[in-house]
């Protein structure tokens, strides 16, 4: 094991089931999206003093470094333990080989207070067992530092369900919240910290409190969980998550996901609601946010409004982003495709989505670029793959994977939430003239 490496068509299977006024259709082939390593990019900026090493391949290696090479000029907290032919053909020990490579790189790191093993591909094709590596680990550096193991192989997942896996491995070590302990609201999912400081000052304002982030932006700063912990999720993809912290007794609070004005201000009403937050008080603290994100999406709104969208499967974004754009930006859905859909997590979203929108669960690569040129919509939301193809056919496209990069949630973000879809159409125009 080197040491880190720094910076035929399946047929179609329609399932058709009502959600209200919307049809989900599951498709069943060639997919096209990026494995859940790619979240180590957005995941190793929030939590601070944590390190992501990936156990993989040389592919693997070049994929993260291309993913993050927008950040070429900072010190990353990632690497590649590289498993290479000696490994594999059992020549080498590769625990004894991965723990020269932990011990080697917190000699070097310090500052690492958490580390993170992820592995590429599941345990069967690497030929070894993380999550024992990472608890003998663990040991070994307690308690300078902890060890944790996920998985973001492409085989197993979609780019954002690493996040998902991430966060999930993190909440069996939260603190054990006493069950006669006050209510307390978590938030899951990773922001940006501006946005979480700005929730923070609503919370605030509304007298709800204590109020904690997952992941915490420090590994030492995990928040208590317990039966009287409350939960939003601010993203749609954490599964696994909300599951773990339900098995801890916390209690998810549904609403739909804050994007927008309409978004946000339900997302918070769930969390005012389960506090007892009274009405005028509710409305006195969101007024100012709702007035400023209402005048920010009025800019760019005649440029969106009529215009008709495409959604391929990639972010699991697909939903509350085609709620957005249909109810507050005056888009038309030509088809909103998702890679997994939790129906009761996004059920507040489905609820809100035009009558007749057709939603497609999984992906048939080719059946689904069909669709796209015959709809011919004036945007295409994909994932970078199907990008430059689109675009040589003539089709405007955005690049699904700019919305876990770009803080796009609350009301000071949905400006910029707006212009991130109204910008390629702006492009198109200039070019054209």
């Amino acid at each position: 094991m080197n040491a880190p490496f720094l910076p035929s068509r399946a047929a179609t299977v329609p399932v058709e089931a009502g959600c209200g006024d919307v049809t989900i259709r599951q498709e069943r082939g060639q997919r096209a999206v990026f494995c859940g390593l790619t979240g180590i990019v957005w995941l190793h900026r929030k939590i601070q003093d944590a390190f992501f090493l990936v156990v993989g391949s040389r592919t693997c290696a070049h994929l993260i470094q291309s993913a993050a090479g927008v950040m070429i000029f900072a010190e990353p907290r990632f690497a590649t333990a590289i498993i290479d032919e000696r490994d594999l053909a059992g020549i080498a020990d590769m625990n004894e080989e991965l723990d020269r490579v932990v011990r080697r790189l917190i000699e070097r790191r310090p500052d690492i207070r958490l580390l993170f093993l992820v592995g590429s591909c599941p345990s069967e094709v690497i030929k070894l067992d993380l999550g024992r590596a990472a608890q003998r680990l663990s040991t070994t550096f307690s308690p300078d530092v902890r060890v944790l193991s996920y998985s973001g192989s492409g085989i197993e997942t979609t780019f954002t369900q690493g996040e998902d896996a991430c966060l999930a491995a993190l909440v069996p070590e939260m603190p054990r919240a006493e069950a006669d302990a006050a209510p307390a609201l978590l938030v899951a999912g990773a922001l940006a910290d501006v946005v979480e400081d700005q929730f923070l000052r609503i919370f605030s304002e509304l007298g709800i409190g204590p109020v904690a982030f997952l992941p915490a932006r420090r590994a030492g700063q995990l928040p208590g969980v317990g039966p009287n912990t409350r939960y939003l999720l601010a993203q749609p993809f954490l599964t696994d998550t909300a599951k773990a912290l339900e098995a801890r007794g916390a209690t998810r609070l549904p609403a739909p996901f804050p994007l927008g004005v309409e978004g946000t201000t339900r997302w918070l009403k769930a969390a005012a609601d389960a506090f007892d937050v009274p009405e005028a008080r509710f409305e006195a603290a969101t007024a100012p946010g709702r007035a400023r994100a209402g005048r920010a999406l009025e800019h760019h709104r005649e440029k969106l409004a009529g215009k008709r969208v495409f959604f391929f499967p990639d972010s699991q974004l697909e939903v509350p982003l085609a709620r957005f754009l249909s109810r507050e930006m005056g888009m038309g859905l030509c088809e909103v495709g998702t890679p997994y859909l939790h129906r009761g997590h996004l059920a507040e979203d489905l609820a809100l989505l035009p009558d007749g929108t057709q939603i497609v669960e999984g992906q048939s690569l080719d059946e689904q670029m069909d669709r796209a040129r015959v709809a011919k919509p004036d945007l295409t939301v994909c994932g970078l793959g199907l990008a430059n193809p689109l675009e040589a056919e003539g089709l405007a496209t955005k690049w699904s994977i700019e919305l876990l990069f770009t803080p796009i949630q609350g009301y000071d973000q949905a400006g910029d939430l707006a212009e991130l879809f109204a910008r390629p159409l702006v492009r198109r125009t200039r070019l054209e003239v």
